[in-house]
């Protein structure tokens, strides 16, 4: 009798701690109910928020070593490679994602396969148009864009696209991230 009230009283414990961490999640990570969409929503939403922490620790270095807030900062080489540390290099025995990171001192892009989709974030100051120069570029390269989510805070905007790979696209998701990257520099800039 012990065994099965000990059993009860644990599965009871795990529905609430479930319930609470559905609560915490916003609604559109958790597609189901059950307990591994609960689970996986809310590594989605952290892998999310850790994203948006590296961002703003990003951008709080380079506003602290740019000698005055007028000056902009001199772009950088493109990085092009995958970190190890990114949110979209998540790795575990049961679950392997293939994405890319392209970070400049202008914006960090990410993008990752999700299935028959890919999952396509940036983060950077607000840019007049950019966000018309970001869906340009994935038209230009035969995506159809599912979902799109804007969320900004002060001067900082991050855009989540959720993207279908359309029939025609012969692009990976290193050239995709470049793509983007690309988008947000002047031509005199990237050139």
């Amino acid at each position: 009798m012990s065994h099965i009230a000990v059993e009860r009283n644990r599965r009871r414990q795990m529905n609430e701690h479930l319930k609470v961490l559905r609560s915490l999640t916003p609604c559109f990570y958790v597609k189901r109910g059950d307990q591994a969409s609960i689970i996986g929503g809310v590594i989605e939403f952290i892998k999310e928020l850790h994203q948006i922490v590296q961002s703003l620790e990003s951008k709080k270095r380079r506003k602290s070593s740019s000698p005055s807030p007028s000056t902009a900062p001199s772009p950088k080489p493109f990085q092009l490679s995958p970190k190890p540390d990114s949110p979209f290099a998540f790795n575990t025995d049961q679950f392997k994602e293939v994405g890319s990171c392209c970070n400049s001192p202008i914006a960090d892009v990410e993008a990752k396969i999700s299935g028959s989709n890919v999952i396509l974030r940036t983060i950077s100051r607000r840019i007049p148009g950019q966000i018309v120069k970001i869906i340009n570029v994935l038209e230009k390269l035969s995506f159809e864009i599912l979902h799109l989510n804007i969320s900004s805070m002060e001067d900082t905007v991050l855009y989540s696209f959720v993207i279908k790979i359309g029939l025609e696209c012969q692009v990976s998701v290193e050239e995709l991230a470049l793509e983007v990257q690309q988008s947000f520099c002047s031509e005199a800039v990237c050139v």
